[in-house]
């Protein structure tokens, strides 16, 4: 139960904190262009973050593995959110 709560939480923040860094940070670049660009970065970070997770000595593997997926969803969809934000004109000073 709490391997899913910390999921839950690491999840939301990644989202939030990806999704901003790719509004403000690659607005003018042609990366926010591609369309699968939030399913892969968040793969990849699924990919690589469960392992590291599941290798700190007081989590155990499946703790890991599912801290690890909600990370890389959290970062996937937020990237995804965030390069939509960037396409479609979204300023800093508009908040």
């Amino acid at each position: 139960m709490l391997e899913l709560i910390a999921a839950g939480v690491v999840g939301v923040a990644s989202h939030l904190k990806s999704k901003d860094w790719v509004r403000r940070r690659l607005r003018y670049t042609n990366i926010v262009e591609k369309p699968g660009l939030g399913l892969f970065v968040g793969a990849a970070t699924a990919v690589v973050a469960a392992p590291v997770i599941a290798a700190l000595p007081i989590v155990g593997m499946g703790t890991g593995v599912v801290v690890g997926i909600g990370l890389g969803a959290g970062v996937g969809t937020g990237v995804s959110r965030g390069a939509s934000q960037a396409r479609s004109g979204w300023h800093p000073d508009d908040e």
